[in-house]
């Protein structure tokens, strides 16, 4: 580890016994998110065309399918006592975590990539074609980050959370960048013009921005992506 990246040390951290309701409570409208775009196609046309009854159904089955598991205390952040104490014990990591998890990590690398497709497909053929491509390349992308997140091969969803201390700042990294990159995107696309020119700009916009988010997660200057390096008993954030 560079000596640059500042670190936290696990004994500095608040230990934990219970979540409080608040914060439990927080976390369910981010998994409703993650499922609720888990279908891509669906959700193009959401931004393309706006809210429609297709939406409102599978809206609804999102928030009884995560409703379930929030009481139950089976989603992320939504235990009634943090599941993760010490950042490098070996302890067995849930089903639920490593299935919500592979979900964010699959939709976050395959907007990702595919807005970058379609920006690239536009500026050399000069037509729009990422309702196509989210149509045909966005499940079996999605579908293979999904089988490699629930077969334990990426961060936070092994089947050890062991190394949590690291991989949790690789997930929220990644989450930072698309985050933020991906509404920039949507607005130049909404205020720009289409052509090569424009279509350059927003490529090299959409790249840069997602380039310099990770440049500030990998230094750990965003939340939650400094490395936590063995100690004490802590908390999971």
């Amino acid at each position: 580890m560079s000596s640059r990246i500042p670190v936290e040390y696990d004994s500095q951290r608040t230990i934990r016994t219970r979540n409080k309701l608040y914060y439990r409570w927080l976390h369910w409208p981010i998994w409703i998110f993650v499922f609720f775009i888990a279908p891509g196609p669906l959700t193009f046309d959401l931004f393309e065309r706006g809210f429609d009854a297709r939406m409102a159904l599978w809206l609804g089955a999102v928030i009884v399918g995560t409703g379930i598991p929030f009481l139950r205390g089976r989603l992320p952040g939504c235990e009634p006592a943090p599941y993760i104490i010490r950042f490098t014990e070996d302890r067995p990591n849930p089903v639920y975590r490593r299935i919500c998890y592979s979900f964010a990590w699959g939709e976050a690398i395959t907007f990702a990539v595919l807005n970058i497709v379609g920006l690239i497909v536009a500026i050399a053929t000069g037509t729009w074609m990422l309702k196509e491509i989210y149509r045909y390349a966005y499940f079996p992308m999605a579908g293979t980050i999904w089988a490699i997140g629930l077969s334990g091969h990426l961060p936070r969803v092994k089947r050890s959370t062991s190394g949590e201390g690291h991989e949790r700042r690789y997930f929220y990294g990644t989450v930072w960048a698309v985050a933020v990159a991906q509404p920039v995107l949507w607005l130049l696309y909404l205020t720009m013009p289409k052509g090569p020119v424009p279509d350059t700009i927003k490529l090299v916009a959409f790249v840069g921005v997602l380039g310099f988010m990770g440049w500030l997660a990998y230094n750990g200057k965003l939340p939650r992506t400094r490395p936590i390096v063995p100690g004490e008993l802590a908390a999971l954030d």
